[in-house]
């Protein structure tokens, strides 16, 4: 098994459950609805389906405080496969689409987002 599949199997979670990013991005998001940028946000909240037997879940389904609706995808690392499906998504649905990562100190720290 090569390292990256390695690294993946390592990282899979139960389904609801985040990772260390995705906690810290929650905590970012939670910082925001305090100070009345976002009115809500669920951790897997939403599941889009994309075709037949296909669907896909973002992290995190977030409302803005003047009520659109966003899809946040955090990310250590990408499988091209979590890309291809997130494009495919933007493509379907009259949502945004954001995937988040985030940045090492060194790179000033927080978190570096692409639109879809």
């Amino acid at each position: 098994m090569s390292n990256q599949r390695a690294l993946q199997a390592l990282g899979r979670l139960k389904t609801g459950t985040m990772n260390k990013t995705e906690a810290a991005y929650a905590a970012t998001l939670d910082a925001r609805r305090h100070a009345g940028e976002v009115a809500w946000f669920k951790f897997e909240g939403i599941k889009l389906r994309l075709a037949d037997n296909t669907f896909y879940t973002p992290d995190f389904a977030v409302m803005l405080a003047d009520g659109n609706l966003e899809m946040h995808e955090v990310k250590g690392f990408w499988a091209d496969d979590a890309r291809v499906k997130i494009k495919i998504a933007a493509d379907l649905y009259p949502l945004r689409f954001v995937a988040i990562q985030a940045q090492s100190k060194k790179e000033g720290g927080g978190w570096r987002i692409e639109e879809f």
